[in-house]
């Protein structure tokens, strides 16, 4: 354990040495400040890096991640996160990205109980609830999980634009998109849900806010 700790510090200092040859400024642009066009919004599961699956560098994209890439609205972080990216930082887009496999939405997929993410997975199996009868009708289990984890990320999709944050930008028409992905960790390649929003005339009435 010792020895992995200690190959972390190392790794960093390869990492800038070679930041640097390629540009001797590198990190000096960097400390100026960040301006990054996308929030993503991802599971907390290390094997989906946001930048590097992308192609993104340092900069270029500001990150919020927890269990099954949720949208809660009563989780003061994320809305937090949400409104500096939207409201300081200008970004133009909001992406939600769930993964094929994720452990979070398999727990919700059971009863059993694992401590004090159920209350956590509470939410996801609220969307299951949701779909139920789309899910229940897929006999191959593993095509009914991965339909439950694309199920998910649109209604975190739906959930990000009911957000006051989200709807008083539109409603000062700032230019601001959200979307949602899947990421495959067997084959790298992401899956877009072709859920997105610019405005909120695809929700319900009850959802649309008036500022």
């Amino acid at each position: 354990m010792q020895d992995l700790y200690k190959n972390l510090i190392e790794n960093n200092k390869k990492w800038v040495e070679s930041k640097l040859k390629l540009d001797p400024e590198y990190f000096k642009k960097l400390a100026n400040g960040q301006q990054p066009p996308i929030l993503w919004i991802g599971c907390a599961d290390s094997r989906v890096p946001a930048n590097e699956i992308i192609g993104a560098e340092p900069g270029e994209v500001f990150v919020h991640r927890n269990i099954a890439n949720m949208v809660v609205h009563t989780d003061m972080n994320m809305l937090s996160v949400l409104d500096y990216a939207v409201n300081i930082l200008k970004v133009k887009h909001v992406i939600v990205c769930g993964h094929y496999g994720c452990g979070g939405v398999k727990a919700a997929m059971g009863q059993q109980s694992v401590g004090l993410i159920d209350n956590w997975i509470r939410h996801i199996k609220d969307v299951y609830r949701l779909h139920k009868d789309e899910l229940n009708a897929i006999s191959d289990e593993k095509e009914r999980f991965d339909s439950f984890v694309e199920f998910n990320v649109k209604e975190q999709v739906f959930d990000l634009a009911k957000t006051s944050i989200i709807q008083n930008a539109w409603k000062n028409d700032q230019d601001l998109s959200v979307h949602g992905w899947v990421y495959g960790v067997g084959s790298g390649i992401i899956k877009d849900l072709e859920v997105n929003f610019s405005n909120d005339s695809q929700l319900e009435k009850v959802y649309q806010l008036n500022f």
